[in-house]
């Protein structure tokens, strides 16, 4: 009888997986897809009305280009928060690395669309699955205990480091059984769910930085470009005639 209601158990763990990996995958892709693109759009669009308005429409991409990579990289721009610049950068990096040149991934975007990529090592996708996890939880702690960025958080701001965590810690114990103290089916659907919750909310949280970024300061560099009579409408609006400011 136990090993009847053991089987039963397996078979609707499989089920859900089928779900999880097939029907709510796909909903998830989409919906991430359609929201980013949305984003961009938006994005695009406020460009487009800010270089109408701009006096100055010279677009300065070197400072741009400077302005996000010491964005991603700030470990030179921060020196009073080096440590959690560090862990920052190394957990951006993990996650973005690790599902898309994991050899499991490929395959599987293989078998669906025939297209492949080169593919990372077992060795490097089980260090990268580890410093996401190891920083996900780090940079929870740095948050928490640093006075200004406890300050700035959001309820947000440390839920989304763990819940990513979630699918890489659920991944590594598929592919080490010997750690894993749950059955392969139930870390299976663990890590699928995770990632499908992960994907939904890429366009609605902010992950979605990740793909926004060079737009963004794009956006925040334009919007200093100010209106010809801008001065004159400051002046205005501060009850100073048309004096400008």
């Amino acid at each position: 009888m136990r090993g009847r209601r053991s089987r039963e158990g397996v078979w609707v763990l499989n089920t859900w997986i089928d779900l999880a990996r097939g029907p709510l995958f796909r909903a998830a892709l989409t919906f991430a897809v359609v929201g980013l693109v949305r984003h961009v759009i938006v994005t695009a669009w406020d460009m487009r009305c800010v270089m109408q308005r701009a006096a100055d429409r010279q677009v300065p991409y070197r400072q741009v280009l400077t302005a996000t990579l010491r964005w991603l990289f700030p470990v030179a721009t921060v020196r009073h928060r080096f440590a959690y610049s560090v862990t920052s950068v190394a957990f951006h990096v993990a996650i973005l690395l690790t599902p898309v040149f994991l050899a499991g991934h490929i395959a599987l975007v293989a078998a669906s669309t025939g297209r492949s990529w080169w593919a990372i090592g077992s060795g490097v996708a089980d260090v990268l699955t580890l410093v996401a996890v190891a920083t996900a939880l780090l940079l929870v702690i740095q948050r928490a205990r640093t006075p200004d960025s406890r300050a700035l958080s959001h309820l947000q701001d440390y839920l989304l480091p763990l819940v990513i965590a979630v699918p890489f810690a659920a991944g590594f114990l598929m592919m080490h059984p010997g750690w894993n103290p749950l059955s392969y089916e139930a870390t299976f659907l663990t890590h699928v769910v995770s990632a499908d919750l992960v994907l939904v909310l890429l366009p609605v949280t902010k992950l979605r930085h990740m793909v926004l970024l060079p737009a963004t300061q794009m956006v925040s560099e334009l919007a200093w470009h100010f209106p010809s009579d801008a001065g004159t409408r400051v002046g205005v609006a501060l009850g100073r005639g048309e004096q400008p400011i």
